[in-house]
């Protein structure tokens, strides 16, 4: 008698990492519960890493650089860290301007053209 397999792939489940999703402006009364979101995920999950989906947070602004310094924080007191999904090139810019470093999810990269391919040129002009 043989038993089935368990389902899913345990070992994947344990490296994927949480997933928190800011929806909107965060207010400060908020804060306090999204840090505790964080810890819980960390203890929860085995990656020592949490996915924060920044893409629904906003026009970015100091009350945003808190909200993600206090969330980071947060998490390296847990013992891991965030990682931040889909963040606007403006949020970037000003994490970038306080001196704060994130790590990103990786984006998709625009392609390259195809290699062969070449512009057509007008006669009498010169090629670049």
């Amino acid at each position: 008698m043989s038993s089935a397999p368990p389902p899913g792939l345990p070992l994947v489940d344990a490296m994927t990492p949480a997933v928190l999703v800011l929806a909107g402006p965060v207010t400060r009364d908020e804060v306090t519960g999204l840090c505790d979101s964080v810890r819980a995920l960390l203890e929860a999950g085995g990656a020592g890493v949490v996915v924060v989906d920044v893409a629904g947070v906003g026009p970015p602004g100091l009350g945003a650089v808190d909200l993600l310094a206090r969330l980071q924080l947060a998490a390296r007191r847990a013992g891991g860290r965030i990682r931040l999904r889909d963040p606007a090139p403006s949020l970037l810019a000003l994490l970038d301007l306080v001196g704060l470093r994130f790590e990103v999810e990786r984006q998709p990269e625009q392609r390259e053209p195809p290699l062969g391919v070449e512009e057509e040129v007008e006669p009498g002009e010169t090629a670049v």
